[in-house]
């Protein structure tokens, strides 16, 4: 197995026995570090400080990785004009922040006899923050409410 000191120099291929042997002449462990490898490899190294080091390691990548939502706007077929543009900044404002956004429109009662009012709100909404905003999901039909889902990134053309 190749074996890495605790200065972290290469040492060489050497026997389990010999790489043993040298760990517990410094007063460490051998630790297995990639055992896919060929020939595998492994570190002489106190374990208690490896593991911490590592977990110290995943926690600060946890730390910056970006966890992306996707934020909801509600609409119904009725909804003035106002109030759309009131949904099209807290839609442009969640894009912003890197989320999707699943615009909604629900159907109620008779509403639902006219599907091209929610097409249309939906079409309007995209075109606002087409600069940008891109379609990732065109509008479907599920149940009683028509929705499509806006993802940051400009649209090909």
């Amino acid at each position: 197995m190749r074996i890495i000191d605790e200065n972290g120099q290469q040492v060489g291929v050497l026997a389990i026995e010999d790489a043993l042997r040298r760990a517990e002449d410094a007063g460490l462990d051998l630790i297995e570090v990639a055992a896919t490898a060929d020939p595998p490899v492994c570190r002489i190294a106190d374990l208690g400080r490896f593991r911490f080091e590592q977990g110290k390691r995943a926690r600060d990548a946890k730390k910056n990785q970006h966890v992306s939502e996707v934020k909801e706007v509600r609409l119904r077929p009725r909804t003035d004009e106002h109030d759309l543009q009131v949904r099209v900044r807290a839609a442009r404002r969640f894009l912003e922040e890197g989320h999707k956004v699943k615009v909604e429109v629900r159907f109620r009662g008779r509403e639902s006899t006219h599907p091209e009012v929610a097409r249309a709100q939906i079409a309007s909404i995209a075109a606002s923050v087409a600069d940008i905003a891109m379609v990732e999901r065109q509008p479907s039909l599920e149940g009683r409410t028509r929705f499509a889902i806006l993802a940051r990134g400009r649209a090909q053309t």
